[in-house]
């Protein structure tokens, strides 16, 4: 009988998701074998779902791995590659990042003793982000040598509090090379698979995303998960959007390409302000709200906000007649925006400054607060493979 492998590993929480902490030094150098290793410890494929034979959750937001290692540029502290894991089939992406996790790099680092900070005080972490090379800077409290969890900061989608972790993602946008707006315009027509056009806007701002109305895909902007799951044609409808949009992009050169990247762009429905009932069952005023949202990940509807998505939301609200800005008008607070998400309201942040000339303004960062725990550590046993 084969024995298993053991890979030293972390498993924790990094805002409203879950992940595998790995360092880079115990994985083989030949990257071509971690998509195996990466499966095999989450449980993909599972048909059912569930990967009930590994360390995935049955979600997007829970089957995630995040590997670190020392820096390759100059001016970051550490490597972070992301690897988003299918539930269901065998996709391993590094396509994009993930804004929840990036918040449970820094203090797994400084617990790690990868990166040097102070006893008792605030760590600073640089990270670069190698899928969107980009720099992310962590801010967090320390104490007695290990990074603080306990705290009175809380976050939409999480019962708990926990200590706050600030990012900074600096110059987030044109992660892929094509500038802010890939599709070179603030508003495109995206085909339908019924042989119609839906208006959309194309950012890429932490993350390439694309933006339409729930109006517009026949939905209204306060559906919520379960809903979405249940409706007969609306996850397939919104996925062939998001594939016509990863090519206009220029993300993937086809739409048969498009299906095979799963982690971007990332498609978000958006909405005016409105009263809602968020998942806890609390009533979310429309007062408190800028923007409706209700985002899709890997081919589920999420249950709160993804981070970069958030971030990328933010982006083109500050863009004059995009899809996001025509919910949240002309009055909206940049600096603090608020996403009323399935989970309650998500606020996130833009530093920018507006180019002569130009309509797009810079985004000089993006920031938002989070949580993070570590929740086990030891090594995740793979099958010998």
């Amino acid at each position: 009988m084969a024995h298993q492998q053991r890979i030293p590993a972390v498993f924790m929480r990094g805002g409203t998701s879950k992940a595998l902490m790995l360092k880079r030094a115990d994985l083989p150098t030949d990257q071509n074998q971690w998509p195996a290793i990466f499966l095999a410890a989450l449980g993909s494929p599972d048909p059912y779902g569930r990967q009930l034979d590994g360390m995935g959750g049955g979600q997007s937001s829970l089957s995630k791995v995040c590997i670190i290692g020392p820096s390759s540029v100059e001016g970051a502290d550490v490597d972070y590659t992301f690897a988003q894991i299918s539930v269901t089939g065998t996709a391993v992406d590094y396509s994009g990042n993930c804004g929840n996790m990036s918040s449970a790099v820094g203090p797994f680092a400084y617990d790690e003793k990868m990166v040097k900070g102070p006893v008792d005080g605030e760590c600073v972490v640089r990270i670069h982000n190698t899928n969107s090379g980009k720099i992310i800077v962590s801010r967090f409290a320390v104490e007695g040598g290990e990074a603080c969890v306990s705290g009175d900061t809380r976050i939409t989608g999480l019962a708990s509090a926990g200590a706050p972790v600030t990012l900074s993602f600096e110059d987030p946008a044109n992660t892929r090379g094509r500038g802010v707006l890939p599709a070179q315009a603030v508003v495109v027509d995206l085909p339908t698979a019924a042989g119609s056009s839906v208006q959309a806007t194309l950012v890429d701002s932490a993350i390439p995303a694309v933006f339409v109305q729930a109006e517009a895909v026949g939905v209204s902007a306060d559906i919520m998960p379960d809903a979405v799951d249940a409706h007969a044609t609306l996850l397939a409808d919104l996925e062939h959007l998001r594939q016509a949009a990863s090519v206009r992009m220029g993300i993937a050169a086809s739409m048969e390409e498009a299906a095979r990247i799963i982690a971007i762009p990332k498609l978000c429905m958006v909405g005016k302000a409105q009263t809602y009932t968020a998942l806890n069952g609390q009533e979310v005023a429309a007062r408190d709200v800028d923007v409706m949202v209700r985002m899709i990940s890997a081919g589920q509807p999420h249950r709160a906000a993804p981070i970069t998505v958030s971030l990328a939301t933010a982006t083109a609200a500050a863009i004059a007649g995009s899809v996001v800005q025509q919910c949240v008008g002309d009055e909206v607070d940049l600096s603090a925006i608020r996403l009323g998400s399935p989970s309650g309201v998500v606020q996130v942040g833009v530093d920018l400054e507006q180019q002569a000339g130009l309509s797009t303004p810079h985004i000089l960062s993006a920031s938002i607060v989070r949580t993070q725990r570590r929740l086990m550590e030891g090594a995740v046993c793979v099958p010998t493979l």
